[in-house]
Formats: C-alpha cells, structure tokens, sequence
C-alpha cells in the first residue's frame, strides 16, 4: 500500500439494531477510521468499538478464515470481516448483518440455529447399519475419494453462501450451498450405508438440490472457493439416479 492510500480517511456505515431492546429502531452509525496497511475490516471494526463505541456488536473468533464466525454483508456482498482488506474497498464502506439468519444485534447473526436445523433434518452424519465388530480390519478408500470427501470437509459454514442465495433468503427451508455440500460430503463417503432412495428424500424437491435457480451466487461469494456447481451436477445426477431405481421398483 502506498503512502497516500495509508492515509486514506475511511467511513464506515453501519447497522446498528438491537432486537432485545424494545427502543431500538434499526438505523445506521456513521463512523470514522485512519487507514493503515493491511488492515482488514476485523482490525478496523476493533478499532471502532475500542475506540468510538464499545457497544457495536459483530462475531469473531480465529481472524484466520477458520470459525466463519464474521460473516457480513461488505456493500452488499457477503464476506468474511477478517479476510477482507479495507485496501480492495473504496473509501466508504457500508456494513450489514448477512441475511436469512436470526439477528443478534448489529453485524451479529444467529448462524448456529440454521446450521443445526439443517444437519437434524439431512442427518449429517454417518450411518452404519452393520453392529460393531472392533476385530473388523479397517476398510481403505481411494486417495481421490478421500480428497473429494475432505473438499467438501473445508466448508466452515459461516453463512455468505446462504446469505448470497435468493432462494435461502425466501425459503427457511432451503438447504442452500452449505446444506448441500454437507449431504453430498456423506453421500459419497463409503462408510455411509443410506440408500439412493434415502438420499433421494434428502435432496430431492424444492428443499434440494432442484430448487437451486443455479444463479450460483453461492459460489461466488465462499471464502473456501469450494467447487459448489460440482456438488450440485453430483447431486442430480446421484437424485435421478435413485428415482429411476424407484420408478422401476414400484
């Protein structure tokens, strides 16, 4: 960062809501911050509590792109507090919580509900039928598979891509990107013995991978990049599958 951009004189707008606070009126704060380099907007929403006002409410954890946990809307476009540099942003930058979440207060949204809703209803978890044997040599998978399953492991669900989807924003139910991510991740995983016809329950229908309007904002906006249209022609193509071994069947 050159020497005239460190100098910049940035202005923050600001959402500013407590719902618990029968007074509070949702509004924006107008707030003031010297730049310096290599700040990201983490370091600068600091700054501003611990300066200017110790009540602004926004999440944080790990400041590494890890917990996920400082989901926002960045002008409009959800991002991660803690990756984003104030340097690739212009000089005023305006600041919501993400939607389809329940708010907390501010910048601080409830992503915790959905995410275990979501888990609870596509039972995202393995699912062995077969009892226990602790004699049992451990079954090997391919290292391609592996990888496949650990891509889809990388997903630190912090929201942007449900807050980046139309659908999800009018649909509580809609498993969006990191919904269907999670249920591709089990159903390639060998040591899950749910059949095509259990799957094809999960992800099938307007809750699934066919009520994607395949805008794939969802893409678009992951900080993990991760490959979503490859997850959702997976998905498909494993939903009709199923529903052609179920037409035949009945």
């Amino acid at each position: 960062m050159g020497d005239d951009r460190a100098r910049r004189r940035l202005t923050f707008e600001i959402f500013r809501f407590n719902p618990e606070d029968p007074e509070s009126v949702p509004h924006t704060d107008t707030f003031e911050l010297d730049e310096t380099e290599f700040m990201t907007l983490f370091i600068a929403l600091n700054r501003i509590r611990e300066t200017q006002d110790p009540g602004l409410q926004f999440d944080f954890a790990c400041r590494s792109a890890i917990c996920g946990s400082c989901g926002m809307m960045v002008n409009g476009r959800p991002a991660l507090a803690c990756r984003t540099l104030t340097s690739d942003l212009p000089g005023k930058i305006v600041l919501y919580p993400l939607p389809a979440f329940k708010l907390v207060g501010d910048l601080s949204v409830d992503t915790g509900t959905w995410f275990r809703a979501m888990s609870g209803r596509t039972e995202a978890w393995i699912h062995e039928h077969k009892p226990f044997d602790p004699d049992a040599v451990e079954d090997r998978m391919s290292d391609d598979l592996a990888a496949a399953i650990y891509e889809g492991d990388r997903c630190i669900e912090c929201g942007c891509c449900v807050a980046s989807c139309g659908v999800a924003n009018l649909d509580e139910t809609f498993l969006a990107g990191a919904g269907l991510n999670r249920v591709a991740r089990f159903m390639m995983d060998p040591r899950d013995s749910r059949s095509g016809a259990e799957w094809f329950d999960i992800v099938a229908g307007d809750e699934g991978v066919f009520g994607c309007l395949g805008m794939m904002a969802c893409a678009d906006v992951c900080p993990k990049e991760l490959p979503l249209l490859e997850v959702y022609a997976y998905l498909r193509r494993k939903a009709l599958g199923a529903r052609f071994v179920k037409a035949r069947e009945s």
